[in-house]
């Protein structure tokens, strides 16, 4: 089907979220392309702040129920269910996923989708919203796909049989690093015969290499304060360059669980006025901040429960902007910073590393003019958010069924 044909409906866990800034790129790409979208939220967003360039998506955004209903409607939901889905699909289990109320949504979705002539199905992140789009997909007769990232599929508590259901029933899957694809295929073996690569890309006109003045002292880093980003580490390092004498900021940028620990922690190592923490920032805003930085730290990890980054779009950002970054060879990472070509790798978990290769691109400047030129020719040529958002509406466009509009 071509891109004039199709219309794909957006499946996503919460729309506009702040640290989905790939989605919305991904949305407003293939808006311009000329894909007709729509985008279906299974929560409404708790975030007071978004994104300014939320305001230039066009598609229509539909929030699925999740206010209070009686029994006899949930009732009605799930006997359609059980009269459109495999009987494998309707089994309902003590204490363990789905539990009834995916099923209304799905049912909500199908008739959505039927209304609008919605002709495919795009989850993001294999977990809920791609359980509602393949449920709402197998009732409305149409296809669906999804986009594979991080927790969803490497944190302990995923479900793999059911991941393998998924990945069995989708037209596509699409995933964003090649450590994922070879991952996928390592634990679902034939039932990721259909996963393709396609990296997140950023539009390089929004990121135009900066020729600002830097502050040579100034260090940046921008995530979620959870497990997987290293922010402890970052702190440690931090810590030991001031033991050596060294004079500098770093900014910590987003919200997160960890906050409160993480601020302790820079205390207790007596890091006022060399650390802070400014909680989550408008895109634009971010952007500043890491325009004027000699650096971006992302000392990402593998934690405990298996969670790990897949590949940070902030690195690609970053790299485009002209801001020099220090990274660990986590997951995808390495597929992007190339040691002492297009970044800085360190040992996972080494504040020690980490410190050393910060105060190397605060005083190398040669070294951190030429990572900034083989940074930002990668990204060219790799990450463009046109190209790559292109080869995934072929994907969607060659799955959806013709007969569906």
């Amino acid at each position: 089907m071509s891109v004039e044909r199709a219309r794909v409906g957006y499946v996503l866990k919460v729309y506009p979220r702040l640290s989905e800034t790939f989605i919305l790129n991904e949305i407003l790409a293939h808006e311009q392309a000329g894909l007709d979208l729509e985008i279906f939220s299974l929560r409404d967003p708790k975030e007071s702040a978004t994104h300014s360039d939320v305001t230039r998506v066009r598609a229509p955004v539909t929030y699925l129920p999740n206010e209070s209903i009686d029994a006899r409607t949930l009732g009605e939901a799930l006997i359609r269910a059980s009269n459109s889905l495999a009987p494998d699909d309707t089994i309902l289990r003590f204490k363990k996923p789905p539990n009834p109320w995916v099923y209304y949504q799905a049912v909500r979705l199908a008739d959505q989708a039927a209304e609008r002539g919605i002709s495919h199905l795009h989850a993001h992140f294999a977990t809920e919203a791609t359980t509602i789009a393949r449920l709402a997909a197998r009732m409305a007769g149409i296809t669906y796909s999804f986009t594979a990232h991080a927790k969803d599929i490497f944190h302990e508590s995923v479900d793999q049989d059911d991941l393998r259901r998924k990945a069995r029933d989708a037209a596509a899957i699409v995933t964003v690093s090649d450590f994922n694809v070879q991952f996928l295929q390592d634990l679902l073996g034939e039932d990721a015969d259909n996963v393709s690569r396609i990296y997140n890309g950023i539009d390089l006109d929004e990121f135009p290499c900066s020729t600002s003045q830097r502050d040579p002292t100034k260090i940046v880093a921008v995530g979620r304060l959870v497990e997987k980003k290293g922010f402890d580490v970052l702190v440690d390092a931090c810590s030991l360059l001031v033991q050596q004498g060294h004079k500098f900021t770093c900014k910590v940028i987003g919200g997160g669980d960890l906050r409160e620990s993480l601020k302790a922690r820079a205390q207790g190592h007596g890091l006022e006025g060399f650390v802070e923490f400014t909680g989550p920032l408008a895109r634009e805003v971010v952007r500043k901040e890491v325009c004027d930085a000699s650096m971006l730290a992302a000392p990402c990890v593998v934690g405990d429960d298996g969670n790990r980054d897949g590949l940070p779009t902030v690195l690609l950002e970053a790299m485009a902007l002209g801001t020099p970054c220090v990274s660990t060879p986590v997951t995808g990472i390495p597929e992007i910073l190339h040691d002492g070509e297009t970044g800085l790798l360190v040992a996972e978990r080494s504040a020690e590393e980490l410190a050393q290769a910060m105060l190397k691109l605060m005083h190398d400047r040669d070294l951190a003019s030429q990572i900034t030129r083989n940074a930002r020719s990668l990204v060219e040529r790799e990450f463009d958010i046109h190209r790559n958002t292109g080869e995934l509406r072929r994907i969607l466009c060659e799955r959806s069924p013709v007969g569906a509009r």
